[in-house]
Protein backbone atom coordinates (compact mmCIF):
# COMPACT_ATOMS: atom_id res chain seq x y z
CA UNK A 1 0.00 0.00 0.00
CA UNK A 2 1.30 3.36 -1.13
CA UNK A 3 1.91 5.04 2.25
CA UNK A 4 0.46 8.90 2.36
CA UNK A 5 2.67 11.90 1.42
CA UNK A 6 2.46 14.54 3.49
CA UNK A 7 4.44 18.07 4.34
CA UNK A 8 7.54 17.80 6.49
CA UNK A 9 6.52 20.74 8.65
CA UNK A 10 5.42 20.73 12.80
CA UNK A 11 2.13 21.72 12.30
CA UNK A 12 2.26 18.01 9.96
CA UNK A 13 4.01 16.36 12.94
CA UNK A 14 1.80 17.38 15.81
CA UNK A 15 -1.48 16.34 13.91
CA UNK A 16 0.18 13.10 13.37
CA UNK A 17 1.31 12.75 16.69
CA UNK A 18 -2.55 13.73 17.58
CA UNK A 19 -4.12 11.17 15.32
CA UNK A 20 -1.78 8.52 16.95
CA UNK A 21 -2.95 8.62 19.71
CA UNK A 22 -5.98 9.05 19.12
CA UNK A 23 -5.84 5.60 17.12
CA UNK A 24 -3.54 3.88 20.56
CA UNK A 25 -6.96 4.73 22.30
CA UNK A 26 -8.93 3.60 20.02
CA UNK A 27 -6.78 0.28 19.54
CA UNK A 28 -6.73 0.02 23.37
CA UNK A 29 -10.60 -0.09 23.94
CA UNK A 30 -11.41 -2.28 20.90
CA UNK A 31 -9.06 -4.93 22.38
CA UNK A 32 -11.26 -4.79 25.51
CA UNK A 33 -14.29 -4.92 23.57
CA UNK A 34 -13.17 -8.11 21.76
CA UNK A 35 -11.64 -9.83 24.98
CA UNK A 36 -15.28 -9.14 26.96
CA UNK A 37 -17.46 -10.20 23.51
CA UNK A 38 -15.25 -13.14 23.49
CA UNK A 39 -15.38 -13.68 27.30
CA UNK A 40 -19.19 -13.38 26.93
CA UNK A 41 -19.68 -15.41 23.82
CA UNK A 42 -17.82 -19.02 25.07
CA UNK A 43 -20.03 -17.93 28.45
CA UNK A 44 -22.91 -18.10 26.64
CA UNK A 45 -21.69 -21.21 24.04
CA UNK A 46 -21.20 -23.20 27.65
CA UNK A 47 -25.31 -22.36 28.03
CA UNK A 48 -26.33 -23.06 24.55
CA UNK A 49 -24.23 -26.49 24.61
CA UNK A 50 -25.71 -27.40 27.78
CA UNK A 51 -29.55 -26.13 26.33
CA UNK A 52 -29.04 -27.99 23.10
CA UNK A 53 -28.13 -31.15 24.82
CA UNK A 54 -31.06 -31.20 27.13
CA UNK A 55 -33.06 -30.03 24.01
CA UNK A 56 -32.40 -33.26 21.93
CA UNK A 57 -33.16 -35.57 24.53
CA UNK A 58 -36.69 -33.78 24.93
CA UNK A 59 -36.65 -34.40 21.14
CA UNK A 60 -35.88 -37.41 21.23
CA UNK A 61 -38.15 -38.96 23.57
CA UNK A 62 -40.72 -37.25 21.30
CA UNK A 63 -39.64 -38.77 18.27
CA UNK A 64 -39.74 -42.27 20.00
CA UNK A 65 -42.93 -41.37 20.82
CA UNK A 66 -43.95 -40.44 17.47
CA UNK A 67 -42.34 -43.48 15.91
CA UNK A 68 -44.52 -45.59 18.68
CA UNK A 69 -47.77 -43.39 16.94
CA UNK A 70 -47.15 -44.06 13.85
CA UNK A 71 -46.67 -47.84 14.49
CA UNK A 72 -50.26 -48.03 16.06
CA UNK A 73 -52.24 -45.41 14.23
CA UNK A 74 -50.57 -45.91 10.83
CA UNK A 75 -49.09 -43.57 8.85
CA UNK A 76 -52.30 -41.97 7.37
CA UNK A 77 -54.36 -41.80 10.18
CA UNK A 78 -51.24 -39.91 12.06
CA UNK A 79 -50.97 -37.48 9.14
CA UNK A 80 -54.27 -36.47 9.15
CA UNK A 81 -54.30 -36.11 13.03
CA UNK A 82 -51.03 -33.80 12.07
CA UNK A 83 -52.87 -31.26 10.09
CA UNK A 84 -55.44 -30.24 11.96
CA UNK A 85 -55.16 -26.55 13.06
CA UNK A 86 -54.43 -26.24 16.61
CA UNK A 87 -53.61 -22.19 18.55
CA UNK A 88 -50.92 -19.93 17.67
CA UNK A 89 -48.57 -19.66 20.11
CA UNK A 90 -47.84 -15.12 19.70
CA UNK A 91 -44.38 -13.93 20.92
CA UNK A 92 -43.23 -10.39 21.63
CA UNK A 93 -39.62 -10.03 20.38
CA UNK A 94 -37.18 -7.13 22.40
CA UNK A 95 -33.47 -6.87 22.02
CA UNK A 96 -30.84 -7.03 25.39
CA UNK A 97 -27.52 -5.71 24.78
CA UNK A 98 -24.55 -7.93 25.68
CA UNK A 99 -20.83 -5.64 25.23
CA UNK A 100 -23.31 -3.24 22.58
CA UNK A 101 -24.62 -6.06 20.57
CA UNK A 102 -28.02 -6.45 20.37
CA UNK A 103 -29.44 -9.81 21.50
CA UNK A 104 -33.43 -11.46 20.65
CA UNK A 105 -35.38 -11.82 23.59
CA UNK A 106 -39.16 -13.84 22.89
CA UNK A 107 -41.20 -13.65 24.96
CA UNK A 108 -44.34 -15.64 24.53
CA UNK A 109 -47.74 -13.29 24.88
CA UNK A 110 -49.34 -16.84 27.08
CA UNK A 111 -46.79 -18.82 29.60
CA UNK A 112 -45.58 -21.68 28.38
CA UNK A 113 -46.23 -23.83 31.16
CA UNK A 114 -49.75 -22.63 31.00
CA UNK A 115 -49.49 -23.46 27.30
CA UNK A 116 -48.01 -26.96 27.39
CA UNK A 117 -49.94 -27.65 31.04
CA UNK A 118 -54.01 -26.46 30.01
CA UNK A 119 -53.55 -26.60 26.15
CA UNK A 120 -56.25 -28.38 24.59
CA UNK A 121 -55.44 -31.11 21.40
CA UNK A 122 -56.41 -29.90 17.81
CA UNK A 123 -57.63 -33.32 16.93
CA UNK A 124 -60.20 -35.74 18.23
CA UNK A 125 -59.58 -38.28 20.58
CA UNK A 126 -61.61 -40.58 18.81
CA UNK A 127 -59.77 -42.27 16.75
CA UNK A 128 -55.89 -41.68 18.01
CA UNK A 129 -54.35 -43.48 19.85
CA UNK A 130 -52.67 -42.19 23.69
CA UNK A 131 -49.37 -42.98 22.42
CA UNK A 132 -49.77 -39.96 19.75
CA UNK A 133 -51.28 -37.96 23.05
CA UNK A 134 -47.58 -38.90 24.78
CA UNK A 135 -45.61 -37.85 21.42
CA UNK A 136 -47.28 -34.71 21.52
CA UNK A 137 -47.40 -33.81 25.35
CA UNK A 138 -43.65 -34.69 24.83
CA UNK A 139 -42.71 -32.23 22.07
CA UNK A 140 -44.91 -29.19 23.94
CA UNK A 141 -42.48 -30.11 26.72
CA UNK A 142 -39.56 -29.81 24.35
CA UNK A 143 -40.84 -26.08 23.31
CA UNK A 144 -39.47 -23.53 26.01
CA UNK A 145 -36.36 -25.69 25.47
CA UNK A 146 -36.62 -25.35 21.75
CA UNK A 147 -37.34 -21.01 22.07
CA UNK A 148 -35.04 -20.42 24.33
CA UNK A 149 -32.71 -22.56 22.14
CA UNK A 150 -33.48 -20.48 19.32
CA UNK A 151 -32.72 -17.27 21.23
CA UNK A 152 -29.24 -18.54 22.15
CA UNK A 153 -28.40 -19.77 19.05
CA UNK A 154 -28.70 -16.18 17.32
CA UNK A 155 -27.21 -14.45 19.69
CA UNK A 156 -23.80 -16.25 19.42
CA UNK A 157 -24.66 -15.46 15.70
CA UNK A 158 -24.87 -12.31 16.28
CA UNK A 159 -22.25 -12.11 18.74
CA UNK A 160 -19.63 -13.74 16.77
CA UNK A 161 -20.17 -11.63 14.24
CA UNK A 162 -19.41 -8.42 16.12
CA UNK A 163 -16.62 -10.31 17.41
CA UNK A 164 -15.32 -10.56 13.91
CA UNK A 165 -16.18 -7.29 12.89
CA UNK A 166 -14.30 -5.86 16.12
CA UNK A 167 -11.44 -8.05 15.35
CA UNK A 168 -11.01 -6.82 11.88
CA UNK A 169 -11.15 -2.90 13.28
CA UNK A 170 -8.19 -4.24 15.97
CA UNK A 171 -5.92 -6.03 12.87
CA UNK A 172 -6.32 -2.86 10.85
CA UNK A 173 -5.48 0.06 13.35
CA UNK A 174 -2.87 -2.50 14.98
CA UNK A 175 -0.70 -3.63 11.25
CA UNK A 176 -1.94 -0.88 9.42
CA UNK A 177 -2.82 2.52 10.72
CA UNK A 178 -0.26 2.83 14.01
CA UNK A 179 2.26 1.34 11.88
CA UNK A 180 1.82 4.08 9.15
CA UNK A 181 0.94 6.55 11.37
CA UNK A 182 4.20 5.60 13.05
CA UNK A 183 6.43 5.90 10.13
CA UNK A 184 5.24 8.98 8.88
CA UNK A 185 6.15 10.89 12.34
CA UNK A 186 9.22 8.76 11.90
CA UNK A 187 9.74 10.80 8.55
CA UNK A 188 8.79 14.23 9.19
CA UNK A 189 11.30 14.25 12.51
CA UNK A 190 14.18 12.97 10.54
CA UNK A 191 13.11 15.87 7.52
CA UNK A 192 12.68 18.03 10.20
CA UNK A 193 16.56 16.86 11.68
CA UNK A 194 17.93 17.35 7.98
CA UNK A 195 16.77 20.91 8.11
CA UNK A 196 17.53 22.08 11.33
CA UNK A 197 20.92 20.45 10.89
CA UNK A 198 21.25 22.10 7.59
CA UNK A 199 20.53 25.45 8.73
CA UNK A 200 22.90 25.43 11.40
CA UNK A 201 25.62 24.60 9.03
CA UNK A 202 24.71 26.99 6.80
CA UNK A 203 24.36 29.61 9.98
CA UNK A 204 27.86 28.95 10.91
CA UNK A 205 29.18 29.74 6.85
CA UNK A 206 27.65 32.70 7.13
CA UNK A 207 29.45 33.33 10.49
CA UNK A 208 32.54 32.06 9.16
CA UNK A 209 31.86 34.52 5.86
CA UNK A 210 31.21 37.60 8.44
CA UNK A 211 34.27 36.84 10.87
CA UNK A 212 36.46 36.81 7.59
CA UNK A 213 34.92 39.91 6.15
CA UNK A 214 35.26 41.32 9.15
CA UNK A 215 39.22 40.18 9.60
CA UNK A 216 39.79 41.48 5.82
CA UNK A 217 38.75 44.89 6.60
CA UNK A 218 40.44 45.00 9.82
CA UNK A 219 43.55 44.48 7.92
CA UNK A 220 42.73 46.95 5.43
CA UNK A 221 42.15 49.37 7.46
CA UNK A 222 45.75 48.36 9.43
CA UNK A 223 47.51 48.59 6.17
CA UNK A 224 45.93 52.01 5.33
CA UNK A 225 47.05 53.75 8.13
CA UNK A 226 50.95 52.21 8.23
Amino acid sequence: MARKRVSPNRMELMKLKRQLMTACKGHSMLKDKRDGLMKNFLALVDETLALRKATDSLLAQATSAMGLARATMGAKQLQEASLQKGSKLQFNVSVKRIMAVETPVFEPLVSLETTVSGRQLPYSLAGTSSELDDAVNKLAEALPSMIKLAEKEKSLELMAAEIERTRRRVNSLEHVMIPELQAMIKEIQSKLSENELANQTRLMKVKDMIVEAAIRQQRAQMQESE
